[in-house]
């Protein structure tokens, strides 16, 4: 398939650059040659994107792969179809793999899988090795070899000094450190800790778990001048902690989730114990939601990412407190985020388009994030206003556990294309492509 195409009629928006216009798109080569009125290219596939946004490609902080290790969850290929399907164009992979990717070997093989994949993959390397907290893994040999950050997720580094070095590695290599804040007053706990955890009779995870990992990361990003990443926010607390840093000039920044900024722990009691509803950080508080809804729209959160978590039917089965934490996110997102964030008011088109794809470019330095002139050709292409119900059977990912199953939302995906090749497109929604004569 030619990396060449002209993307015409659409309406482009890149706050990188401030366009906000009806213009064509000229990809050529794999990378953008021009952004303007009317332009022409002979012999070029064209795309006719009338209706529709062109935005630069959008990019997810933060998805579970699984591979190596637990394919029969997800594998490197199939999370990328179903990266494609939701309109990311580049996707970070989380290092809780079996083996765990901490050192050159375990990232040499996710960046050689990664290769033929729909989307552009790209690894994330633990803090620790096996991701136990114990001892620092081999950061420098990781970034040679493709790592863009480093992280334990899905654990947290509770050694302080540790994490200490592991930021003045991290500065020195130029890599973001990516926390998983969790104290260990949270262990045990599957849901929030509150009403509805004291109703449903099942252990809770307080909001300070969070926020005291938080606190202390960002006095270790003042005192090492590490960039600090911190993962699924999830607390008004920490939201006004990151607030606060960012005031005070330091290279914090955070991501959420859309199922932070959509659901609350009501939920877990609405759905019956539907472990579904179980993830780490949890579903918190309407007051949490309600904070993270206006670090949304004053500029404290960063970026939107996934934190997709795919686990076979099979486990999510099992009672609620003994079924793994996650769920899958990356085929929901972007509908999720129009419908509830866009069209609820809370933030602007330009606002949301950086929050997937502008500021997730700049925080782990990626490729991308732009239209600009030589960047990749890299963009997604979205509805804002089509009527979408989410329908978890026709995911492409290998996994089905959501709990948005159903739902009917406005706005989603209508293409996908990686450096100039559409990798995946809604077939009802866009023409077929032509030759230009």
């Amino acid at each position: 398939m030619s990396s060449d195409l002209l993307i015409r009629n659409g309406r482009v928006i890149d706050p990188a650059q401030g366009i906000d216009a009806r213009a064509d798109l000229l990809i050529r080569g794999g990378r953008i040659e021009a952004v303007g009125e009317n332009l022409a290219a002979a012999g070029v596939e064209t795309f006719d994107a009338a209706g529709l946004i062109a935005a630069p490609g959008f990019i997810d902080l933060h998805v579970h792969l699984r591979e190596p290790g637990f394919e029969y969850k997800e594998t490197i290929e199939s999370g990328a179809r179903s990266a494609a399907a939701g309109g990311f164009t580049s996707v970070c992979c989380m290092p809780n793999t079996s083996p765990v990717n901490d050192n050159s070997s375990v990232t040499s093989f996710i960046v050689e899988r990664a290769a033929s994949a729909a989307v552009r993959v790209y690894p994330i390397g633990a803090v620790t090795q096996g991701s136990k907290g114990e001892h620092l893994a081999e950061i420098g040999e990781m970034k040679s070899a493709g790592i863009v950050a480093i992280s334990d997720d899905g654990r947290a580094v509770a050694d302080t000094n540790l994490m200490r070095r592991a930021m003045e590695y991290a500065r020195d290599f130029g890599l973001p450190v990516v926390d998983h804040c969790e104290d260990c007053c949270a262990k045990g706990g599957v849901m929030h800790e509150g009403e509805y955890s004291a109703l449903l009779g099942l252990r809770g995870m307080p909001g300070a778990a969070e926020d005291i990992q938080v606190a202390r990361d960002v006095m270790l990003a003042e005192l090492t001048g590490a960039r600090v990443h911190i993962a699924h926010i999830s607390t008004a607390r920490s939201v006004e902690f990151v607030r606060g840093a960012k005031a005070r000039g330091l290279a914090v920044t955070c991501e959420v989730t859309p199922h932070h900024f959509t659901l609350t722990d009501a939920e877990v009691h609405r759905s019956g114990y539907d472990t579904n509803t179980k993830m780490a950080p949890p579903l918190r508080s309407q007051a949490d939601v309600d904070a993270i809804i206006e670090g949304l729209r004053d500029g404290t959160i960063d970026a939107i990412a996934t934190d997709h978590a795919p686990h076979h039917a099979n486990e999510k089965m099992l009672e609620f407190d003994r079924a793994p934490f996650g769920i899958i996110g990356l085929e929901t997102a972007l509908a999720l985020a129009l419908d509830r964030l866009v069209h609820g008011g809370v933030i602007s088109l330009s606002r949301m388009i950086e929050l997937f794809s502008t500021h997730p470019a700049r925080i782990f330095n990626l490729p991308g994030g732009a239209l600009a002139p030589g960047s990749p050709g890299d963009v997604t292409i979205f509805d804002p206003d089509r009527a979408v119900r989410i329908d978890a059977a026709s995911f492409e990912s290998k996994s089905r556990n959501t709990p948005f199953d159903g739902w009917q939302l406005k706005g989603g995906p209508a293409a996908t294309i990686v450096g100039g090749r559409i990798v995946w497109r809604r077939e009802r929604e866009i023409t077929e492509q032509t030759k230009i004569d």
